[in-house]
């Protein structure tokens, strides 16, 4: 997978920017970067700290750029940007304060058009890297949230898992008068289309689960009619793709149990890519893939913005910030 990226990119030059330049794991994939020469680092921090960290790690960032916040010539050009952006949400005085710190100042990169994707969360949480991401870049036309998924690698195998990180439940989005928007499964559609588009992005052929305690209304309550309503939903988004539900997991990835529970479905039996109803059953899913079933995990991967921004786990690794880098250029 990774290298058929690499070729890719090697075509459409990119630019990532990483918003915790400091940090010794974003300069050892950095350094890694620069060397390949298919995608360009630009690091964010205090040149200085950023040099001297590299040095003490032994990475050759010679040639990176490097930008400093507190001394970057265009920051008034930035802050009147944000301003008009946040629409009255924030001063100037505000933006300016929330543009000293790397993940509003990337985020400004990416939105600005001096970077093609961002990378972050070695150090700052998930809502931080979100957060920045979704007041600046926002949603892409069409999307009306943000979603999130993991690509699973295990030699030759590959699976999709979302949404897993972004999205705790799924309800009804409703006026001010109390009238449905947008229901609950009109969102968890949207997701696994968006999360099916992404794992054909990796060169998938996505066969789409939609996952329950429930096959094919053997169970009642809870999220089942979720699940229910949200297939239905997603058929009608996206007649190309083989999207099916409710269904249980063994139901989803073993033939023998997938035709005799679910009999003449496409995907019962040889899912590949899984939709889960909430965040409980996704987190927990693809954490029993990666530590029992020996998967690597990649992500989470953003879905749904208006550019490509991804969040590392703080628990990363160099090589995690290394194929990470990868992936989020790949999205551009």
């Amino acid at each position: 997978m990774f290298q058929r990226l690499i070729d890719q990119l090697k075509q459409t030059p990119r630019k990532i920017v990483f918003t915790e330049g400091h940090d010794a794991r974003i300069l050892e994939a950095a350094a890694r970067l620069n060397a390949e020469k298919f995608l360009t680092p630009i690091l964010i921090g205090e040149l200085n700290v950023v040099k001297e960290n590299a040095a003490k790690g032994g990475f050759d960032i010679e040639g990176v750029e490097i930008i400093d916040p507190a001394t970057y010539e265009g920051m008034d050009e930035m802050v009147e940007t944000m301003v008009a952006l946040r629409k009255g949400k924030m001063s100037a005085e505000d933006c300016r304060a929330a543009l000293s710190k790397g993940n509003y100042f990337g985020t400004m990169l990416v939105k600005m058009g001096k970077a093609d994707a961002l990378l972050g969360g070695a150090t700052y949480s998930t809502a931080d890297t979100v957060r920045p991401a979704l007041q600046l870049v926002k949603t892409k036309p069409g999307s009306s949230l943000v979603s999130s998924c993991f690509i699973m690698v295990r030699g030759e195998e590959m699976l999709c898992m979302g949404d897993c990180a972004i999205n705790i439940s799924y309800n009804d989005k409703l006026d001010k008068e109390g009238n449905v928007v947008q229901s609950a499964a009109d969102q968890l559609a949207e997701v696994a289309v968006d999360v099916a588009r992404c794992a054909q992005l990796f060169g998938m052929d996505p066969k789409v689960a939609m996952l329950s305690f429930s096959t094919k209304g053997s169970g009642k309550g809870a999220t089942v009619g979720l699940s229910q309503a949200a297939t239905a939903k997603a058929k009608e988004l996206a007649p190309d793709l083989a999207i099916d539900g409710e269904m249980q997991f063994d139901a989803a990835v073993s033939p023998v149990v997938g035709q005799l529970k679910f009999p003449g479905s496409p995907v019962a039996g040889y899912a590949n890519t899984f939709i889960f109803p909430c965040i409980e059953a996704g987190n927990i899913g693809y954490k029993i893939a990666q530590r029992l079933g020996g998967f690597e995990a990649y992500g989470p991967i953003l879905l749904g913005l208006n550019a490509p921004i991804n969040d590392l786990s703080r628990g990363c690794n160099a090589d995690e910030v290394y194929k990470m880098s990868i992936i989020t250029a790949a999205q551009a």
